[in-house]
């Protein structure tokens, strides 16, 4: 059987095509899984994982649970807010007190970029990174990408556009590595204040003009406007940037074809997506939400297999 070529799953800049391409076809096996009456299979049945989340979440902390409990592993759940960092312990501390409880994975939620990385190199554990700051989301990359291979057959040769806030997004730059990787054309568009100074050097178009840019794509990838991570004003209200940014029915159907329309969540409904779009046919969001525990299943399954050698 074919493995990873990594030990953690830190960030997509870490994984090559093939890697992503293993992925993809353990979560096909996975997929058919979580749709029998049965929906485990004793898989992990020896491995244990901890969730540690630093940082608040509702479907990735989720996603990962029941992705874990569908392969039998058994898990520790540990919220940062009611735990002993808030008396000051270290991160590695943390972690190696509950390693010293026989854990053999780490997911790992932190509001630092590199967090995963730092950790990766002072504990004995396999880590999967669930969002390290502004910086990466590997797992919601490949489940973007896999919904989009389970939509139109194929990601390579799709012109895909992320809209939004890029500055702050971890699902935009693990997006945008998970698709070139993939051969997609890749497109950011959203007010120059939300634009990174480097984004260019990504190889990626930047478009600052919505309607373009979705008649350029066949996939539209919707980000909320991110004001937890904003210490100042990016545009002049909310309602301006809806009226330039936002995606609703009437402009969906003034193209002359049709697109998908996916978005991480959560979803600020009548800002970047209005619901009659978040509801429609166009869009794969609880497509999304389904292929992330098969995605995550895969990677916590392919990861553990190296773990057991």
């Amino acid at each position: 059987m074919s493995e990873l070529s990594v030990n953690h799953l830190l960030g997509i800049k870490y994984l090559s095509k093939e890697d992503i391409d293993l992925i993809f076809e353990t979560a096909d096996q996975f997929k058919e899984v979580i749709n029998r009456p049965i929906k485990k299979v004793p898989s992990l049945r020896d491995i244990t994982i901890a969730n540690l989340f630093f940082e608040n979440s509702t479907r990735t902390k989720l996603s990962f649970e029941l992705a874990e409990k569908r392969l039998s592993a058994d898990v520790i759940n540990f919220s940062a807010s009611q735990s002993s960092v808030k008396k000051g312990e270290t991160l590695i501390d943390t972690v190696n007190n509950i390693l010293s409880m026989k854990v053999d994975m780490v997911v790992m939620r932190h509001p630092n970029p590199g967090a995963g990385v730092f950790l990766s190199k002072h504990v004995n554990a396999s880590i999967i990174n669930a969002g390290d700051g502004a910086h990466e989301h590997p797992t919601q990359a490949l489940l973007d990408s896999y919904s989009i291979r389970e939509k139109l057959g194929s990601v390579e040769g799709k012109n895909v556009v992320i809209v939004g806030d890029i500055l702050h997004s971890r699902v935009a730059l693990s997006n945008i590595y998970a698709l070139q990787l993939q051969g997609a054309n890749v497109m950011v568009c959203g007010p120059k204040t939300l634009l990174p100074k480097y984004i260019k050097e990504l190889g990626v178009k930047v478009e600052t003009n919505l309607k373009k840019a979705l008649e350029w794509c066949d996939v539209a990838n919707m980000l909320r406007v991110q004001n937890e991570r904003m210490d100042i004003s990016y545009f002049p209200s909310t309602r301006e940037y809806t009226q330039q940014f936002g995606v609703n029915k009437e402009l969906l159907d003034s193209l002359d074809k049709e697109i998908v329309i996916m978005h991480p969540g959560p979803i600020n409904r009548g800002v970047e997506i209005t619901s009659d779009v978040a509801d429609s046919k166009q869009a794969i969001i609880l497509n999304q939400v389904e292929n992330g525990v098969a995605v995550r299943m895969a990677v916590i399954y392919l990861l553990a297999s190296k773990i057991k050698q």
